[in-house]
């Protein structure tokens, strides 16, 4: 079990671990070792995550969440596997903890009485100006 919470933990066998070629440093040895890891994790059908964690999981994952609700971690930062994938790891369970915070509700407010003023005032400033720039029409009598 890996622990997420005091109240949420996932199981092991619901991360699913595929390690593939990476690109970037490490000369000759990134053609041949597949140190990068592609973790995947079915939120979609995990019972360790309640609804609204996972509704909030889903819009902070982005595109890395399928329609299917399996999240994808691709981690080649490091050069060894037991790296890459501590910090595929690492990057879940960060994931799931930002989506166990519930955003603070926003409450209505209404603008003050002073920035009213300035407000208004500095739109009658601004009409004062233009009407100086105005060209002066001439009469004719």
């Amino acid at each position: 079990m890996i622990r997420i919470t005091d109240t949420i933990a996932i199981d092991e066998s619901e991360i699913e671990e595929e390690f593939i070629r990476a690109s970037g440093p490490g000369g000759q040895n990134v053609n041949k070792v597949a140190t990068a890891v592609r973790l995947r994790f079915d939120a979609g059908r995990s019972r360790s995550l309640p609804p609204d964690v996972l509704r909030r999981l889903y819009g902070l994952a982005g595109s890395r969440m399928t329609e299917e609700g399996v999240l994808i971690i691709h981690a080649r930062r490091f050069r060894t596997q037991d790296q890459n994938r501590q910090d595929a790891m690492d990057r879940l369970i960060g994931l799931i903890r930002q989506a166990t915070l519930k955003p603070k509700p926003r409450r209505k407010t209404r603008p003050t009485l002073a920035s009213k003023k300035r407000r208004l005032e500095t739109k009658r400033r601004h009409g004062q100006t233009k009407r100086i720039r105005q060209s002066v029409a001439l009469h004719e009598e």
